[in-house]
């Protein structure tokens, strides 16, 4: 039978949901980065760290701005929170293509930023700008009556879908952001000077949890399942251009241009899918056959030559993490299924999968841990999950029936339809549960990227 989910979260985050937000963006902004990584970039394909302590409170700021300035009791009186010259410094990342880093995926200019580590402001004006843009939001829920004086919970009666939508999306986006911090830090972890653990949380026993049944076992081949040709909903309806003029309801599900509308899809040849992801031990044996070609980026070696994969805890040993999912490119996990003779499905082939099969209650996500765990099989009826990792398709990322670009975010979705990203579905460890229990949410990442937390199940055709 579908998914139920359970029930949909409030229209706008609380601010209690904004608060806990806070918490985990200052634990890994403040905490794990140190001092002497403000100015290093982790991965070559993304700016140094420093640029992200400033770009989350000016995404916020600059989208606050601009629609108060539209609907605002003061509109006339609304103007970017100081210093000003941070909207231009700090408005919009990089995604430089893989195979050439001097061309951006943007359409729209990014963020011209300093060569040069003195040129850039200090982080206690970083920070202090942050937090002037968390007061005027507080202050915003208070003005706007989206916020209930007692609970802080929000109400939505008589409140503008248009300043709604804002306050999703940047909660949203800062989300997003918290996880594509954590894949480029992880890449240091371990190192003198490098990432620190996360703070307030136990190391993970490594010693004990690879002694249990699922971290210990052999790696064997994985089990599969058969899907007949079938009718895939995909998406939800979420029309932007009615916010103006709809009414606001407490339950109403917001989404990225990318996830409306509700849409068919078909599967049209009966295939056999592996009900786990490819796992780090199985990866590891074909990528020992094939010659230890190009080290996965979520490997390392240690002094002795030894596979290491990496944590945010430091890198450990592959006997530890040999069942957990293999975090790797579309390209690798391609490679890997065409040498099973089977290929990587597509949206609809993993989106029924998942439906029928995966999200159970127990599956990996929202920081339930700070590292991947072992897949569950979905056995005698019970749901099974993919151990915290997003997964690959083979579908290419492009406009579909029925798109429409943002209009508070034109080029999302839309500066990316290039023929080299491909739709990325489900969620990791790292992924909040907002995003993770959101069926039509979609993800896409170049296909020869191997930095975040993907990986991919092998798909044979009958």
């Amino acid at each position: 039978m579908p998914l139920e989910y359970p029930e949909p979260f409030p229209a706008v985050p609380t601010l209690a949901e904004w608060t806990a937000l806070w918490s985990l963006w200052d634990n890994i902004t403040t905490s794990m980065i140190p001092p002497n990584m403000l100015h290093v970039a982790p991965i070559d394909l993304r700016h140094r760290c420093l640029f992200y302590f400033g770009h989350i409170p000016t995404f916020l700021d600059i989208h606050l701005t601009r629609i108060l300035r539209k609907i605002g009791n003061k509109r006339e009186e609304e103007g970017h929170t100081g210093p000003v010259y941070f909207k231009d410094l700090f408005e919009r990342g990089i995604d430089p293509s893989v195979d050439d880093p001097s061309q951006i995926h943007v359409v729209q200019p990014h963020s011209e930023v300093p060569t040069k580590d003195e040129d850039w402001p200090s982080l206690e004006t970083v920070l202090g700008f942050r937090d002037r843009v968390r007061a005027r939001l507080i202050r915003v829920y208070e003005e706007y009556s989206v916020a209930n004086k007692e609970s802080l919970d929000p109400t939505v009666r008589d409140f503008d879908r248009q300043l709604a939508r804002v306050l999703w999306m940047t909660w949203e986006h800062e989300a997003m952001h918290a996880e594509t911090l954590l894949y480029m830090l992880i890449q240091k972890a371990g190192e003198p000077g490098g990432t620190l653990p996360p703070k307030g949380f136990l190391p993970p026993a490594w010693d004990v949890l690879q002694k249990k049944a699922g971290w210990s076992a052999d790696v064997t081949a994985a089990p599969t399942v058969t899907i007949e040709p079938t009718t895939v909903f995909l998406g939800h309806d979420d029309i932007e251009a009615d916010d103006s003029t709809a009414k606001m309801e407490q339950r109403y599900e917001f989404g990225w241009d990318s996830e409306n509308p509700k849409r068919e899809a078909q599967i049209t040849s009966p295939i056999r899918i592996e009900t786990r992801p490819v796992l780090n031990g199985e990866f590891y044996a074909y990528w020992k056959g094939v010659g230890e070609d190009s080290l996965p980026a979520q490997w390392t070696k240690d002094d002795e030559g030894n596979i290491m994969v990496r944590t945010l805890y430091g890198p450990v040993p592959l006997s530890v993490a040999k069942n957990w999912p293999f975090i790797g490119s579309y390209d690798e996990l391609q490679a890997y299924a065409t040498s099973k003779g089977g290929r990587l499905p597509s949206e609809p082939e993993l989106r029924h999968y998942v439906d029928v099969y995966g999200d159970s209650d127990e599956s990996n996500v929202g920081f339930k841990n700070w590292h991947p765990i072992p897949p569950k099989l979905p056995e005698s009826g019970q749901r099974g999950h993919n151990g915290g990792v997003w997964e690959w398709t083979s579908t290419i990322w492009d406009t579909h029936e029925g798109f429409q670009k943002s209009i508070l975010y034109p080029g999302f979705s839309s500066d990316f339809f290039d023929g080299q990203h491909h739709a990325v579905l489900g969620a990791s460890y790292a992924t909040v549960p907002r995003i993770a229990q959101r069926r039509s949410f979609r993800n896409w990442y170049q296909h020869n990227y191997r930095y975040a937390w993907i990986g991919g199940r092998v798909v044979y055709d009958i």
